[in-house]
């Protein structure tokens, strides 16, 4: 990564594989339908940028990037579909309910309780946790 820019990094079918390997096609299909809708072309950029550029990114495991995202969508609220959908990756790649719980109940004191219970909320919608993928060795 050293030496490059950000742009240099944007590849859009790494970025296709990595969304596989988080989302199953269902979600990926639902959220791209709705960027597409609304900014066309938009939702490629997300994959090329985003899983294909930051998700690429050396030094942080898929774990500590769910971790992260989790924390910043608690903070913002009112991103319900998009905490739910990185709560059901989580899960995805093999952390359990007992972590996401107890990494929302850590940040009431900086985000407050509020935001938390409405996380917390959400992460009991799931009826089943998704299938872990080979993802798994490298979430922990």
């Amino acid at each position: 990564m050293r030496g490059e820019t950000m742009h240099e990094v944007f590849d859009v079918a790494a970025g296709r594989e990595r969304l596989a390997e988080l989302q199953d096609e269902t979600t990926t299909a639902a959220w791209r339908a709705t960027v597409d809708a609304a900014a066309p072309g938009f939702d490629e950029w997300i994959v090329g940028a985003v899983f294909g550029g930051t998700y690429q990114r050396e030094g942080l495991t898929p774990r500590d990037r769910q971790l992260l995202i989790i924390g910043a969508l608690t903070a913002l609220g009112g991103v319900d579909p998009q905490l739910s959908g990185h709560l059901t990756t989580s899960l995805r790649i093999g952390m359990t309910r007992t972590e996401l719980a107890e990494a929302l109940v850590h940040l009431v004191p900086y985000v407050g309780l509020p935001r938390v219970m409405a996380a917390l909320r959400l992460l009991r919608e799931p009826a089943a946790e998704p299938p872990a993928t080979d993802l798994d060795a490298d979430a922990r």
